[in-house]
């Protein structure tokens, strides 16, 4: 659980907990880790999360969204600017689904530091779509970096990348759909691997070749992020019925 960013964590057991899945302890100790507080600012006072997803299921939030944007993907957000500024700077924003705000993590010290601020509604992620861009992306990136000889400089890259079964494992709440958990871990294993084969350039790489094996990794962490959004859009889940039969 430990794995999953702050935004994620929030969206699935906070989702648990607007929808009477789990308990308050049970949202603190996962959200926690850690940490020894999370807090929210942009409020009158800084308060207790707890008290703010409390009054946002009180002013209609039945469920909470995590994105993952970067710099020049906004990865599904519709603003305001405020938002989508610090959302990107932040790297990821918790969406409080029918409550019309939007929660920027910060970590300060062992705590966590909530912005909140008002928020799009904005059409949820398709599920479907982002597993299979995922998988292409994977694929494309794997035969790109074999023409590139990975194994020759990063030879735990293509072991990872070529692992299409490969993901972190992770603890999710009562309601969460299976596909949802599987394609969370292999959305954040296929990010770690993409940062892994972007940390250095290699000893006497060219400029050239730098070039294209960032042209080749960028295109699969970007497909990681939207993914790994798609995972935790309770907006976008499948109806419980489906996920039964598809288990």
């Amino acid at each position: 659980m430990s794995a999953l960013p702050a935004s994620a964590r929030l969206s699935w057991w906070g989702t648990a907990w607007l929808r009477g899945r789990v308990g308050p302890d049970d949202l603190l100790d996962a959200l926690l880790g850690d940490d020894v507080a999370h807090v929210v600012t942009g409020t009158t006072e800084p308060a207790p999360l707890l008290l703010e997803l409390a009054a946002a299921r009180n002013d209609g939030a039945t469920g909470i969204a995590a994105v993952f944007p970067a710099p020049g993907d906004p990865a599904g957000l519709r603003g305001p600017r405020e938002l989508n500024h610090a959302a990107i700077e932040a790297g990821e924003v918790a969406l409080l689904l029918g409550a019309g705000t939007g929660l920027v993590p910060r970590q300060v010290g062992r705590a966590v530091e909530w912005t909140l601020l008002p928020a799009e509604r904005r059409p949820p992620p398709d599920l479907g779509e982002a597993d299979r861009a995922l998988r292409a992306a994977l694929l494309a990136a794997a035969n790109r970096l074999a023409e590139l000889e990975v194994a020759h400089w990063r030879p735990e890259v293509a072991d990872e990348l070529h692992d299409l079964r490969a993901g972190v494992p992770l603890t999710a709440p009562p309601g969460t759909p299976a596909r949802c958990i599987d394609l969370a871990g292999r959305a954040l294993h296929l990010e770690h691997v993409a940062a892994l084969a972007l940390e250095d350039d290699g000893g006497a790489v060219s400029a050239s070749e730098a070039a294209a094996r960032r042209d080749a990794l960028e295109p699969l962490e970007r497909a990681a992020r939207h993914a790994l959004s798609a995972a935790c859009a309770p907006d976008g889940w499948p109806p419980a019925d489906d996920e039964h039969r598809q288990r």
